[in-house]
């Protein structure tokens, strides 16, 4: 593709067009202007490929980044709000552009402040000469919470505390970068990285990337890899990644990460500890976890012997470091070297420890602990940040993001003081921030927003590695402490331009150093338990739009009144006795809106959300493709009634829904289970992850198809009961090639409840829940469960079987033993991973379809 002008015409009329009304603030570095009012010279490139593209054609751009995100789910979650809902991830789409020269300046002293930190934690847990020898006050190392006193004296395994290290950088009125604050407890944001660059170097502006030869990121991914790997002393060591769960706010990028990378996602309950040594759970069994990329706060990661209140950790991991038995990247305890107290002291630290200065200068601190500083703060108070002395929230004072004095009103100046003089190691004073600018697009125009770079360090093989770039964050306000995605922030990509051509590079190793392998590694039971649920809630999901859809088109074809009264009126008994709606409706039409958009447990909407959320959990397993499609399914149905009265495309949602549209919403609600269920089949690799979905799915459809047989293929049942058997089966056309009469209770159970040869039998699910069993079985011990010997004992039965003699007593027989072996699975494979019993399989009623169980 040709452009329009070139890197060196700063007064091209399309750069200046482009640059038009971009008026930085007074006082404030701005990334792409300089003091002159002329473009950088590093940004012109840039500059002039995008004016030589034009506004049209950069919007379409644009808007294709966007829809990257979009259709690979990029989201994280908000605190505080009413729902805790999930946000799409929200791009700046231009990018921050780096000088090569400027980067490397901030790389090494990103490298130097990482290396002091170790230091800094190598002694707080080992000699403290530090605090001994004066360098350090005691009150300042005792008084953080993230000191852990059970782990000094303890040397981590693999011989470091940090593995990951970001800082968050931005420039001063001079250009110089500053350190608005340090990351070592679990940094967050490399996965987001990823997806910025993607979003823009893939998707928006492949040819712009590649034109500017932008430096690449894959190198910092491999030297995290193969650093773990390195400190964990083993050949072939397994590597999991610790998230406290999807409620966190991140935990996108933690399944994102782990796909990427190749680790598994766990949890604090498919972790335990055993003879000092971590065990992940796994459906075949223990195996021994050699290292742990921890995403949760070291408080939360063992109850026994730290937070007592955490839900989410492994019971005695403390006992396994102490031990030095599991790598722990970053170390419990690492957290605290955040605290902003620590960075008065820092500069004098790095020539303590590493005889140089500083080569980033931090953020202007003053730590209250120390008497004079307190008396300066509190003396100049209006002009000061003030901020949580550890990064905690002060409980009735501070937030952790602190407040300026100037914005305080009297009294509550007045308390903050009080308590500072009370407790001043609680507490430091900073100065106020005004962040550096960088250009965003607003509304087909270049703006200046505040922004604040995160640069993370992993440490490789061969010593720290930078990301050339990092996760840059953009503001609407000027004050560093909005910078926050949760307080509605923006993200971009950090180009650096190198000027040469970069290496190309991939997230694995080189494959001639990789050996031949099919085994992908183990299942967690969390994991497998969670596939068997999602496999089941789009069962029971496709078995209500079965139902509904036979219902809209009973009663839009004939009417209720008019119709198969009996037929009709045995379907809407079926979805109001598996919990799709209220007992008690005689509209069908009404019925009907209710399975596809009310609140009961079993409505269509209300099991695709169940299904998206179990999905959720094992998302690291699942395409990109698969898991836009279960947000497709969600977005189907009708909205309930309390959320009508607007209109969702193209159906009017006043509640005034005619019975085409709502037959037109389950027949797309299938529709969209059947994309889900292909690509699952056509693109989900084989081992045990797969055949946990799948039995969930065969196990859910041969419960319904045993329901559907009971309810209408009765002794003396007519052939419109019957008719409608076979379409809710999806059995009409193989039932009119084999026979030419009409059919009879005896050809219609045996076709959908005996033959093994047709996929929507009974006897066909069973058969492939024996193979599965089977095969999970052989790969433990070799010998048949009893989850697989109940599939084989109930496959043997339907396949002896005489439809002839099958009455509602013997299917109601089936029914049990299904639940049963559901049960048997449970107990085999998710109990103990599960932390308890799912809900009772057979409940009120007897049904399985309203069950409110699953994880």
């Amino acid at each position: 593709m040709r452009f329009a002008g070139s890197a060196g015409a700063p007064g091209s009329e399309a750069v200046r067009a482009l640059m038009a009304g971009y008026r930085p603030e007074a006082g404030v570095h701005d990334e792409m202007m300089a003091e002159d009012g002329r473009p950088r010279a590093h940004w012109l490139p840039l500059l002039n490929l995008l004016a030589g593209l034009g506004p049209n054609e950069v919007r379409r751009r644009f808007a294709l980044a966007d829809r990257h995100l979009a259709d690979a789910g990029v989201v994280y979650r908000v605190y505080g709000d009413e729902t805790g809902a999930e946000r799409p991830w929200p791009l700046s789409h231009l990018p921050l552009v780096l000088a090569e020269t400027d980067w490397s300046t901030l790389a090494a002293g990103v490298v130097q402040r990482a290396e002091l930190l170790e230091a800094i934690l190598a002694d707080l847990y080992g000699p403290a000469d530090l605090v001994r020898q004066g360098h350090l006050p005691a009150a300042l190392v005792a008084g953080n919470g993230e000191f852990l006193r059970p782990l000094v004296g303890v040397k981590p395994a693999g011989g470091h505390h940090l593995h990951v290290f970001a800082a968050d950088v931005t420039r001063g009125p001079d250009g110089r970068w500053w350190v608005l604050g340090d990351r070592t407890q679990a940094p967050s944001g490399a996965g987001y990285a990823i997806e910025n660059r993607i979003a823009l170097s893939s998707r928006g502006l492949p040819d712009v990337f590649r034109a500017l030869r932008i430096e690449r990121l894959t190198r910092f991914f491999q030297a995290l890899r193969s650093g773990l790997a390195k400190a964990s002393g083993r050949d072939e060591p397994r590597i999991a990644l610790l998230s406290p769960g999807p409620a966190n706010e991140t935990y996108f990028e933690h399944a994102y990460l782990a796909r990427v990378l190749g680790f598994l996602l766990v949890e604090g309950g498919d972790l335990s500890v055993r003879g000092d040594q971590v065990w992940l759970r796994t459906v075949e069994g223990p195996i021994r976890a050699d290292v742990i990329l921890r995403r949760l706060d070291a408080d939360f990661a063992d109850p026994l012997e730290l937070n007592a209140h955490s839900r989410i950790g492994v019971p005695g991991l403390m006992q396994a470091v102490r031990a030095g038995t599991v790598v722990i990247a970053n170390a419990l305890g690492a957290g605290l070297v955040e605290a902003p107290a620590l960075m008065p002291f820092l500069p004098a630290l790095s020539r303590h420890l590493l005889g140089e200065d500083l080569r980033l200068s931090n953020l202007a601190t003053w730590w209250c602990g120390d008497p004079d500083a307190r008396a300066a703060v509190i003396g100049d108070i209006r002009a000061k940040a003030l901020a949580p002395a550890f990064g905690r929230t002060l409980r009735g004072t501070l937030d952790n993001m602190g407040v300026n004095g100037a914005d305080l009103s009297p009294e509550d100046l007045k308390r903050l003081i009080a308590a500072m003089e009370r407790r001043g190691t609680d507490f430091v004073g900073q100065e106020p921030v005004r962040l550096a600018t960088t250009p965003v697009f607003e509304r087909g125009r270049l703006q200046p927003r505040p922004f604040a770079l995160r640069v993370f360090a992993v440490r490789g093989p061969d010593g720290w590695t930078v990301m050339p770039g990092g996760l840059c964050r953009i503001s609407d306000r000027p004050d560093a402490r909005a910078l926050s995605m949760q307080r509605g922030g923006r993200s971009a990509d950090v180009w650096v331009a190198t000027g040469a051509a970069p290496e190309p590079s991939l997230l694995v190793p080189d494959p001639d150093q990789v050996e031949i392998r099919r085994d992908t590694g183990a299942l967690p039971s969390r994991a497998a338990d969670n596939l068997y649920w999602l496999g089941r809630y789009l069962e029971r999901t496709e078995a209500t739009l079965r139902l509904a859809r036979s219902l809209a088109g009973q009663t839009s074809d004939d009417g209720p009144d008019t119709g198969d009264g009996p037929s009709t009126r045995h379907v809407a008994d079926l979805l109001a006795a598996w919990g799709a709606t209220p007992f008690g409706l005689d509209d069908y039409a009404e019925i009907v809106r209710e399975a596809l958009g009310g609140t009961s447990v079993g409505a269509a909407p209300q099991l695709a959300r169940e299904a998206r959320r179990t999905a959720s959990v094992v998302r690291d397993r699942l395409s990109p493709d698969a898991w836009r499609a279960l947000a497709d399914l969600t977005a189907v149905f009708p909205r309930p009634s309390s959320e009508r009265n607007e209109t969702v495309g193209d159906v009017d949602r006043d509640g005034d829904e005619d019975e085409a549209d709502l037959f037109a919403a389950a027949d797309l609600g299938l529709r969209t289970i059947a994309a889900f269920t292909g690509l699952a089949h056509e693109n989900m690799y084989r081992p045990s992850g797969w055949r946990f979905l799948d039995m969930g799915a065969r196990i859910e459809r041969a419960i319904a198809v045993a329901r559907y047989a009971r309810r209408l293929a009765e002794p003396e049942a007519g052939s419109n009961l019957l008719i409608r058997l076979l379409e809710l089966t999806d059995s009409q056309i193989v039932h009119r090639a084999r026979y030419i009469s009409g059919p009879s209770v005896k050809t219609v159970l045996d076709l959908v409840l005996l033959d093994e040869t047709h996929p929507r039998s009974a006897a066909f699910q069973l058969d492939r829940l024996v193979e599965h069993l089977t095969h999970l079985s052989s790969r433990h011990d070799g010998r048949a469960d009893d989850a697989a010997r109940a599939a084989l004992r109930l496959a043997a039965l339907l396949k002896s079987a005489d439809p002839a003699e099958f009455d509602a007593d013997m299917i109601m027989d089936v029914e049990i033993r299904l639940m049963k072996l559901s049960d048997a699975i449970t107990r085999r494979y998710f109990g103990e991973s599960a932390g308890e019993e799912p809900a009772d399989e057979i409940g009120p009623g007897g049904g399985s379809m309203g069950e409110t169980g699953g994880p």
